[in-house]
């Protein structure tokens, strides 16, 4: 069949047809790898050098016509389709939402930057470890509270000699001892650990995998004085420069002497009055957030000679500190959220707030 009956012969074809499929159809005969225009292509070798450019020039011609017309085609029937369905194909597309970073992501990224001004790096350590790494090195024995499987969560697998059991990491402390080591135990060391953690609890305030980061500093003649001024502008730099931090003395089995750190209420700006009251009576009211003035931030303490021990470092050579904050807590206290499993429901009403 030569060219002229082929259009003649597509054009009713088309005309004819009656669904987007149809003419999809007719686009794999005519245009697809065994369809009819390659059929015509491969003629051309038995012709002379002058009939080639001829009949080249009218299948490449023929091809445009056939592609343009199964345009024509689809158009009209999408356009009668989005009649049906009551489209307005003329309108503009609607924006498309764009995504966002998730709110621990926008954190993590935050209090790194912080801590990079002042010559912290960023460390990763395990989250499935040794108990060797997780208690042992960290000054906490076999009996210590912290082991017992309702606080830790222990893998199936035997028991290493030296190591111990493998588990999930319930806090980024495993990471002081081998920070140690790969400097070869000696100091300075300046590191920010960030990581998941795991606990077996489940309620407003807690989750079973939870992000915490970890500050270590060991040198020679650190004291009190360089962390508490370390907090100081972490503090300020992530809450606000007019945010308050006390030290209250507490336990921890891996630092001595050990402490709570709490700042300044980020809700009632350290008042514990109700925020925004009206009336006399309210003013007086307790903030539902701190009733204090107070919020807990976390736990830090001077490095335990143990752990420094543990580390290969002469206790009495290099003194040191460490702090261990949960991330989601204190994005919950710079924002004043209630439930820390709002960050896991994928709400994308709450993600959207950041």
């Amino acid at each position: 069949m030569d060219i002229q009956s082929l259009q003649k012969k597509i054009s009713e074809e088309l005309t004819n047809a009656s669904t987007i499929q149809s003419v999809s159809e007719l686009e794999l005969t005519y245009l697809g790898r065994n369809g009819a225009i390659n059929e015509l292509l491969k003629g051309i070798k038995n012709l002379s050098l002058e009939e080639k450019k001829t009949a080249g020039k009218n299948i490449n011609s023929f091809k445009t016509f056939i592609a343009a017309e199964i345009k024509k085609a689809k158009e009209i029937l999408y356009s009668r389709e989005d009649r049906t369905l009551g489209v307005d194909a003329t309108l503009p597309p609607s924006a498309d939402e764009s995504g966002s970073l998730h709110p621990i992501t926008i954190a993590v990224n935050e209090i790194t930057e912080i801590f990079n001004k002042i010559g912290f790096i960023r460390m990763s350590y395990p989250e499935v470890d040794w108990e060797y790494y997780a208690f042992e090195t960290l000054n906490m024995p076999v009996t210590h509270a912290a082991r017992d499987d309702f606080e830790t969560t222990f893998l199936s697998g035997s028991a290493d000699k030296k190591m111990g059991k493998m588990v999930l990491t319930p806090h980024t402390s495993n990471g002081q001892v081998r920070e140690m080591e790969r400097l070869k135990s000696t100091p300075p060391v300046r590191m920010i650990n960030i990581g998941k953690c795991y606990r077996p609890n489940w309620d407003a305030t807690h989750t079973p995998m939870f992000h915490q980061f970890e500050g270590l500093c060991v040198d020679k003649e650190i004291t009190i004085s360089n962390l508490k001024g370390t907090l100081d502008y972490f503090v300020r730099s992530y809450f606000g420069e007019n945010t308050e931090v006390r030290l209250r003395p507490h336990h921890f089995q891996f630092t001595e002497p050990s402490f709570e750190v709490d700042i300044t209420c980020t809700v009632c700006k350290g008042t514990a009055l109700a925020p925004l009251a009206t009336s006399q009576v309210a003013r007086q009211a307790k903030c539902k957030i701190c009733k204090s003035g107070w919020l807990e931030l976390g736990g830090t303490g001077m490095v335990h000679p143990n752990v420094l021990k543990a580390g290969g470092i002469d206790p009495s050579l290099y003194s040191g500190w460490a702090f261990g904050f949960g991330i989601e807590r204190v994005n919950m206290m710079k924002y004043g959220i209630d439930d820390i499993r709002n960050y896991y429901t994928g709400d994308i009403r709450f993600l959207n707030l950041f």
